[in-house]
């Protein structure tokens, strides 16, 4: 499969396939968007889940939601049962929210099957499929995976400074134009408000329609509209960032739909920059 996402329809036609390891990567907190509330957990059945607040992330460094390090995806992965040749489905229980932050921690890590699901649980249950009321146990038999992060897929403060001024390098900020202009004051106590000088802002709402993302055609104009570069730039560079490096990674995953290979995700995104004195805003 080609694309990075998944139907609802195929994955209804994949869940007795013995390679598909199918993830509930949903988070406590949400920020960006009003937030769908259940008066029950449910799952998709065979659910396992993992959490990218407090284990799928570095718990040794300061930033807000960092990248996990390569042994903690490799346990984390083993305890999934990810395997070389395992399928693994991603969702969260938000429609498109932070199953895009643990595709691309995977397909950064060496994954090379992993997808997430179009519309998530919210399309899932709006098409009155089967729902359970428990995650599947973890299973007895470890996976095999072993992580190797691809450090071109992850970028620091450092990286996206000294390329500010480069018109072959396109920073792209999902959070809320509000934010973007300094409008509104930013969530996180300490963090400056405004952008990074030259960015572009491209709203992660934007590239959704309902639980889905957008038609190719649309989110391809949504793209070339955004910055002269990404039209005249046949393999443009593109580094996205929203607020902690979560909803950055919705946008990343519609410029793959889109096509544009050289991606990137500044991990620390505005809380890092933000929190930063030394670093320029506009």
């Amino acid at each position: 499969m080609s694309s990075p996402l998944v139907t609802t329809q195929w994955l209804q036609d994949n869940l007795d396939n013995e390679r598909l390891v199918l993830i509930d990567a949903s988070m406590a907190t949400v920020i960006g968007k009003e937030p769908i509330v259940y008066d029950r957990p449910v799952w998709i059945p065979g659910s396992r889940q993992i959490d990218l607040e407090s284990v799928l992330c570095d718990t040794g460094s300061s930033q807000t939601h960092a990248f996990p390090t390569e042994e903690q995806v490799t346990e984390e992965a083993q305890k999934l049962g990810i395997t070389t040749e395992s399928l693994v489905v991603l969702y969260d229980n938000q429609g498109i929210y932070s199953a895009p932050r643990a595709w691309w921690i995977f397909r950064s890590m060496g994954v090379e099957h992993v997808f997430v699901l179009d519309g998530g649980l919210p399309q899932w249950l709006a098409e009155q499929r089967d729902v359970v009321s428990t995650i599947a146990e973890t299973t007895t038999k470890p996976g095999n995976f072993v992580a190797n992060l691809d450090h071109s897929r992850v970028r620091n403060s450092a990286y996206v400074l000294q390329y500010l001024d480069d018109s072959q390098v396109t920073v792209v900020d999902a959070r809320s134009r509000s934010r973007f202009l300094a409008q509104v004051p930013e969530p996180r106590p300490g963090v400056r408000s405004g952008h990074i000088p030259n960015s572009h802002n491209l709203p992660f709402t934007e590239v959704l329609e309902g639980n889905c993302f957008k038609p190719v055609s649309e989110l391809k104009a949504t793209f070339i509209a955004l910055a002269p570069s990404l039209q005249s730039n046949s393999e443009p560079q593109l580094v996205f960032s929203c607020g902690s490096g979560i909803t950055a990674c919705i946008i990343l995953l519609a410029a793959e739909l889109v096509g544009y290979h050289q991606l990137s995700l500044y991990d620390g995104s505005w809380a890092d920059w933000g929190s930063d004195e030394s670093l320029p805003v506009a």
